[in-house]
């Protein structure tokens, strides 16, 4: 082995990218982690936040602000905390908090932390010092992260797009108590954050934000309405499952589908407190009237036209029939909206996963590209090195694993410099990938990337190859990456 000049290895890596390798990805691909028929779907169904009315960031800062205000008012925490404002981009979805010892970290789909990317407050924790925290290893035990729906007794995932104020809040109360020497409990603060954050939402402060400047805050409604549109003209039927109030939805689907978007559903169902409501058998349906107050009548069916609030998915099936593999839902909380109704229920699956433009952006360019095709060289060269024990190969290798490192803080920093990509730790997947490959059968940036194939359009998983098998097919080239064969028309809609 010869040393070359970093020149000559870029070089060397430009030439192994395939031509017009970074323009196969585009964000208005659906991807799929299980095969998919949609010619076999009948029934459509959707959670209303994040998956029929997608959110602008401008929320963020409402929900930290209004927390914050919460946390100093109601829970007397220092008047001095006011003074940290909303860090844009500090967090990433997917991230998991430590709520014993105050970090926020990111792991991976084997339950090791990236190192990296532990915080304590606004600062990074040394990764000697995680290891001294976690007894000599990176990884979190499963017994303390393996709730079903990611709250373990010690460590909790944050899942939620709405999590993001709740993770940055933390992180600037738990910085400030370190930063001004103030003994506190981790455990503590971690119950009030969750309590404030919770305040905002309980109170009604979103809906009204919402409800108050929709064309600021409600993306891509038109879009929206074009799917619908598109579902409904092929007769399929649609229905609606959501937590938010009748209220606040009817604003936002009239704001995007108009007065009469009610026409488009077979069944709608508000308040419906998921995740209990595909697991609880007992709370009963209630129906709204043309005010929004409850009626008293026992519901022995679910019409069209008619709001229902709470209820529970076992009387839902047994009124309307809909069961296995010809309904599709789509939500963007992969606990709380799909994963019970994938593993208990054999409904097909949808994730709304926004984060996916911005990480498909990073993807295509040609430095990403450059950095990754490189990395995986690298490693390969390093595989093989290893074997030799010489002076010269030893001090090869140890260089060689300094530049490793070196590009693979590059690769993460390039989608967000505290904690990377939500989809990998390096070169594993992360535990929200992990979650996301199990839980939804196909999985987009947005309802609207429908619109780029027919409704006999038939989603087929690449078949990547295992660690024991050969590397022998082209399926990136052929599936996953190019299927959206109306995207013409579909810019004609942006």
């Amino acid at each position: 082995f010869r040393v070359q000049s970093p020149m000559f290895y870029s070089e060397v890596c430009r030439m192994l990218i395939p031509p017009g390798a970074c323009h196969l990805l585009n964000s208005s691909t659906v991807y799929a982690n299980n095969e998919v028929n949609l010619d076999e779907v009948d029934i459509y169904g959707f959670d209303y936040d994040y998956t029929l009315a997608l959110y602008s960031n401008a929320l963020n800062p409402l929900i930290y602000n209004t927390a914050r205000t919460f946390l100093i008012e109601h829970f007397k925490y220092p008047e001095a905390i006011r003074k940290y404002d909303y860090i844009p981009n500090f967090a990433v979805r997917g991230l998991h908090y430590d709520i014993q010892k105050g970090l926020l970290m990111k792991i991976d789909a084997f339950h090791y932390i990236q190192p990296g990317t532990v915080y304590r407050g606004l600062s990074p924790v040394p990764d000697e010092e995680v290891l001294q925290l976690y007894g000599g290893t990176y990884h979190v035990p499963l017994q303390q992260d393996s709730g079903f729906y990611g709250k373990g007794p010690k460590v909790k995932q944050f899942m939620d797009i709405f999590s993001i104020p709740e993770m940055t809040l933390m992180a600037v109360a738990n910085d400030f108590f370190i930063t001004n020497d103030i003994e506190y409990d981790p455990l503590h603060l971690f119950k009030d954050v969750s309590e404030a954050i919770g305040m905002v939402h309980l109170k009604g402060y979103m809906y009204k934000w919402i409800m108050q400047d929709l064309d600021k805050f409600i993306l891509r409604g038109e879009e929206t309405d074009a799917v619908l549109h598109r579902l409904v003209s092929h007769g399929k039927k649609l229905f609606l499952i959501t937590n938010s109030p009748f209220s606040f939805v009817d604003k936002g689907m009239t704001h995007m589908v108009g007065k009469n978007w009610r026409d488009f559903f077979d069944v709608v169902i508000v308040q419906a407190d998921k995740p209990h409501f595909f697991t609880d058998c007992i709370k009963p349906f209630r129906r709204l009237d043309g005010n929004g107050d409850l009626r008293w009548e026992k519901i022995n069916s679910l019409d069209k036209g008619q709001i229902y609030k709470q209820g529970n998915l076992f009387d839902f099936l047994r009124l309307t029939g809909w069961r296995g593999s010809k309904v599709l839902y789509f939500g963007d909380h992969l606990y709380s909206d799909l994963a019970d109704l994938m593993l208990r229920h054999g409904w097909r699956t949808g994730a709304i996963v926004p984060e996916l433009e911005q990480e498909t952006r990073v993807v295509s360019t040609s430095r990403y590209a450059l950095n990754l095709t490189w990395l995986q060289a690298l490693t390969g060269l390093m595989e093989r090195l290893q074997v030799h024990r010489d002076p010269e190969s030893v001090q090869i290798l140890q260089e060689w694993q300094k530049e490793r490192e070196e590009l693979r803080v590059m690769t993460k920093n390039m989608f967000n410099p505290h904690f990377g990509s939500i989809f990998r730790t390096c070169h594993n997947p992360t535990y929200f990938s992990r979650r996301l490959c199990r839980f939804s059968d196909i999985y987009m940036a947005s309802l609207s990337c429908l619109l780029n194939y027919d409704l006999t359009y038939t989603f087929y998983p690449r078949r990547t190859p295992l660690q024991h098998e050969a590397p022998l097919w082209m399926d990136q080239l052929c599936t996953g990456c190019r299927k959206t064969p109306f995207l013409e028309e579909m810019s004609q809609i942006r």
